[in-house]
């Protein structure tokens, strides 16, 4: 592990021998991550697919984005809006400023941080995501909750900036115009007791509040051995040390909750607040009308609801998303580009099966999906609860096509059987038509018994079909039979009807 006299080892040398050393000192267990922004390394190794490829559109204008958003996102038309107009907006405020660097820079301007109120399962996240990708920024979602005010518990929130240059493959420069979306941030609310859990959450809020406004946060973190190592051999090499950072000024925040209980507080500044039985019944009403009451939300309601003035204040944008009804479920799963069918076809395909739902299917996966009260990913969790069966028997057939009908909602088990049935049937007939010129046609009868059996044998319909008409090959052959109606008798005594019709044929010769 010695170096050669006067060699200065490159930092890749350098991580190479940490992680022999701390191998040697502490076992084979010890795994030391290549650093992602050392120079020279692969800043996308180790993610998967291809790397991403940032080409930043600040030519967008709200209408075009507003329409492209409307193309995968239904029943939130007034939140499009608002986030089309100020974030686009955003970044292009951004290009000016950069395009006018003469400019006088505005003391105390504030970002088009954006707060969004809505309940789980509405698309906030798929929201985010579709516009990151429609500007061509870098995005990094987050969990409030993973999160502490030191960083020793969870995480340190200056890790979403970090990532945020991961995702950007490195490229601090393109890092810089991301997107930092933070989820379940009324889960670091504080309730007001000034002790416990609330000061931690106190002082997540605060750290945020830094990187929201303008901060240099450092791409190496205190705990990374490698990255003393390397620094500690620069400064050796050239007398200072110098250190890679990312400014969170053009950084683009967007935080997001459900905000239970929010509503309540907006409803007492209102004077609307229920009192006595009826406050008990308020949890019942349409979650329409809990959508409307949190809509005229203020920053005094927020305040009340445990966030800092301050921090409120870093998110001068707030946008209400509406509840998913029945009917936006159905638009939802109508749609051209949704994720949920357009997902489960290319499930179906992968087995080269061709699936196509009917609008009442759909409509009755709504409802369904209505009733686990999840939004959106209600609708993933029965799609996949319904179609478990299909999914996993169909591939051991030849059948290229399904239409997924509402009777295999409300009888799956029948219908899948039907289906099986009528394939099992009709392979077998093609293949005795085929090799024998003759025409098999069964009873209704037949083939219940034929599937009864079939079922005691452990194998397919088609085989049970074959086992038993084996004989029947040669000998309707030789009857010079052209069709053949298999009933319950044959199917009971195969051999000895078999016996009696080539008797009886001789017998009229």
């Amino acid at each position: 592990m010695k170096a050669e006299n006067n060699k200065i080892p490159t930092p890749e040398e350098l991580q190479r021998d940490v992680a022999e050393f701390l191998k040697e000192k502490y076992g084979k267990n010890v795994i030391i991550p290549p650093e992602p922004n050392a120079v020279g390394s692969d800043p996308g190794a180790g993610r998967e697919g291809k790397k991403e490829t940032f080409k930043i559109n600040f030519d967008l204008k709200p209408t075009e984005l507003e329409r492209y958003l409307k193309k995968f996102v239904v029943g939130q038309d007034e939140a499009l809006e608002i986030l089309s107009t100020k974030i686009c907006t955003h970044f292009n405020r951004m290009k000016y400023e950069k395009a006018h660097p003469e400019a006088e820079e505005l003391v105390g301007g504030i970002k088009s941080n954006v707060l969004m109120i809505g309940p789980t399962g509405v698309g906030k996240t798929y929201l985010l995501k579709l516009i990151a990708k429609k500007i061509g920024v870098p995005f990094v979602k987050g969990d409030a909750t993973k999160f502490s005010e030191t960083g020793y518990v969870g995480g340190d929130v200056e890790d979403l900036v970090r990532n945020l240059v991961h995702e950007a493959n490195g490229d601090i420069s393109i890092a810089e115009y991301g997107i930092i979306y933070l989820d379940e941030i009324d889960k670091i609310a504080s309730t007001g007791n000034g002790y416990g859990p609330d000061v931690s959450r106190g002082g997540v809020q605060r750290n945020l509040l830094k990187l929201m406004e303008e901060a240099e946060v450092d791409l190496k973190t205190p705990h990374d051995l490698a990255a003393q190592m390397e620094a500690a051999m620069e400064a050796q090499r050239t007398g200072k040390v110098t250190r890679k950072k990312i400014n969170t000024k053009n950084i683009l925040f967007v935080m997001s909750g459900a905000f239970f209980q929010l509503g309540d507080i907006i409803k007492r500044r209102l004077n609307q607040q229920p009192i006595g039985f009826q406050a008990d019944n308020a949890q019942l009403t349409n979650p329409a009308d809990t959508v409307e009451v949190l809509k005229k939300v203020k920053t005094e309601d927020l305040i009340k609801f445990g966030f800092e003035s301050e921090f409120i204040g870093r998110l001068p944008v707030v946008v209400t998303l509406n509840s998913l009804d029945v009917e936006g479920l159905y638009q939802i799963l109508k749609s051209a580009n949704s994720s949920v069918i357009q997902g489960k076809k290319r499930d179906f395909s992968a087995y080269g099966i061709d699936i196509n739902f009917e609008d009442g299917s759909l409509r009755k996966i709504a409802e369904m999906a209505f009733q686990e009260q999840t939004g959106a990913r209600g609708l993933v969790s029965v799609v996949d609860r319904l179609m478990l069966r299909y999914e996993k028997i169909l591939p051991d057939t030849e059948i290229k096509e399904l239409r997924f009908t509402e009777k295999m909602i409300e009888k799956p088990d029948d219908e899948l059987d039907k289906i099986l049935t009528s394939y099992y049937i009709k392979k077998f007939q093609k293949r005795f038509l085929v090799t024998n010129g003759i025409v098999i046609v069964f009873t209704e009868e037949a083939i219940r018994i034929l599937k009864t059996m079939a079922k005691a044998n452990d194998i397919t319909l088609e085989e049970e079909c074959s086992n038993m008409l084996r004989d029947y090959e040669y000998g309707l052959r030789l009857l010079g039979a052209e069709e053949f109606t298999v009933d319950e008798s044959i199917v009971r005594e195969p051999k000895k009807r078999l016996e009696e019709l080539i008797k009886k044929t001789y017998e009229k010769k």
